[in-house]
This record gives C-alpha cells, structure tokens and sequence, in this order.
C-alpha cells in the first residue's frame, strides 16, 4: 500500500461513494462516461474527485482536453476499489445462505456455453428463486478473490483455498468442412507427412498459450489462414471452409457442417475440473449448481 495510508487520518479515509468513481473514471477515462456508467451526473463524479483528492492533499486525475486518466500513484487506491467492489458483489450473492436462492456467478471458455446454459435453465426451472449469471472470458477469473463462485477449468489452480473437482477429459479431434475435404483431402485421412501443406484454423497468439495449438505446430502445421481468441469464431471458420481446426469433440456435436477427419497422430485430451472456494462448498445454491453440472459435465465429457 502507498506511503499515505499510514499518514491518514480516520476522518479523512475514503468512502466507497469515493472510491467507485474513481474506479469509473479509470474504466471509463473521463467524468461524463463515469457518470454515466454510477447513474451519477458528471458535476457529483467531479465533485466526488475533487473531494478526494482534497481530503488525501494529493492530485489523483489527469485533467486534458483528451479526456481523464489515473495518475500512476493513484493506482493503489483503484486495486483497493477494485478489492471493495468485489467484496460487496461476494456479500451480495451470500445473503441467503440457506433457502435456494440468491446469485450464483459461473465463469467459463466460450466451448462451453451453449450445453452449460442448457442445463443452468432446468436448474432455475425447479428454483425459480435462483439468479444466475454466466460469465464467458478467454481469461480465468480469479476464484480465490470471489470474482465468480464457480469455474469450469481445464488448468488447475494453485490456491489453497480452491477446491477442484474433476468431471472428465475433453477430447479434441480434427474437423474440416465437407468443401475443405472435397477439394484438399480425397479420403477424409491426414497424414503427417501432410500437415504442412494444409490450411489451419487457429488460435492467436504464441502456441504455448494454448494446447491445441501447441499440438498442431508441434505435428507440421504451419499455415494459419485464420486466427482467434474465439473458440465460436474458429469453429465457424472451419465451417466455412477455411481450413483444418482442432476442436473439442463436444462441442461439435450440435455443430453441422464439419466432418471429423482421420488422423495418423492422436489428437490430445484435457481434464475438466469445477472449481470453487472452499467457503462456498456448504452453500445450497452454490452446491446445487455445483452437483448439476458435475452430473451434466461427466455424462456430456465420455
């Protein structure tokens, strides 16, 4: 924490109301746009500013005619109200610990949204008190600080405060479209002396970032013709016949158009866990979720 903090006077501490429009303007980079996202007006975020850089003696916003941003030792104060926030947002889903309802925040890749929220919605069916949000990032969420309750993980995590559960292996295979393998690969069979000579559909970024990729590269495949963070957007690349993609069997199951192809290399495989903080694992409505989708995910992974 910054020299100030010890300094400070307990009068003089910074409220939430303070803090949060700080957070905004550092999100948002300037006071109409904060303003905008606290349901403020831009004359009470400014005052709000000017209030707290008053009761610290120091400036904490750069004030240009190209709009506000964070000074550098102001950057403390943002990690704390990032901190806060999701603090209350955790206290917000707690309040009721027994009955089932409340919120449950379920955070996951892109592969696995549509069976997930297919078995979420018969979940709320049967609770209709129940909220649920699904969060899908090319990031995992940090657990430990409650930024979702749940995660669907394919890396462990090193915490000790989160417990994993494993819910099966996610195979992957090569798919290409039908017109793919019309024009480019009589036989639907990819040898590796191939490999090199294919169009590929993958991830951007370095191979190590992501398996599958790694898997490819490490096999011959070198000519990427269309890349993505996107696990939708690779897998309707592949569909409209761009090239050859590594995808997770599953989740091409509800997806027409691709043809798996034959492969002299065996394709990978990746452990599924559901992930969670211990404190959550007496909680109904986080359990519940928690024992739905064990259920759904280890039928749905064989």
């Amino acid at each position: 924490m910054a020299s100030w903090f010890p300094q400070m006077q307990i009068d003089d501490s910074p409220t939430w109301d303070d803090l949060r429009v700080l957070l905004a303007l550092h999100r948002h980079r300037s006071f109409l746009a904060a303003g905008k996202a606290l349901g403020v007006s831009t004359s009470t975020a400014a005052r709000r500013i000017d209030a707290l850089e008053s009761s610290l003696g120091r400036p904490l916003v750069h004030r240009s005619s190209g709009g506000t941003s964070v000074e550098p030792a102001a950057l403390d104060l943002v990690e704390l109200a990032e901190q806060l926030e999701l603090g209350l947002r955790a206290i917000k889903r707690d309040d009721d610990r027994q009955a089932i309802s409340g919120t449950v925040r379920i955070s996951m890749g892109e592969g696995f949204l549509q069976p997930v929220t297919r078995v979420l919605s018969d979940v709320r069916r049967a609770h209709p008190a129940l909220q649920l949000e699904v969060i899908s990032e090319s990031r995992s969420v940090d657990l430990a600080r409650r930024e979702a309750d749940i995660g669907i993980r394919k890396l462990r995590s090193s915490s000790p405060t989160i417990i994993e559960r494993a819910v099966g292996r996610l195979a992957f295979g090569l798919y290409a479209s039908q017109s793919y393998v019309d024009r480019r690969l009589r036989g639907g069979h990819l040898a590796l002396a191939d490999m090199a000579r294919h169009d590929y559909v993958g991830y951007d970024g370095p191979p190590a970032a992501h398996v599958q990729q790694r898997w490819l590269v490490d096999k011959g495949a070198t000519r990427f013709v269309f890349r993505s963070n996107s696990d939708v957007a690779i897998a309707e690349a592949a569909v409209q016949g761009h090239g050859i993609a590594l995808l997770a069997d599953a989740s091409v199951r509800a997806l027409p158009g691709l043809v798996r192809l034959g492969a002299e290399a065996t394709p990978p495989t990746m452990s599924v866990f559901l992930a969670f903080h211990r404190e959550l694992r007496h909680v109904p409505r986080v359990r519940l979720v928690l024992d739905s989708l064990t259920t759904a995910l280890r039928d749905g992974l064989r």
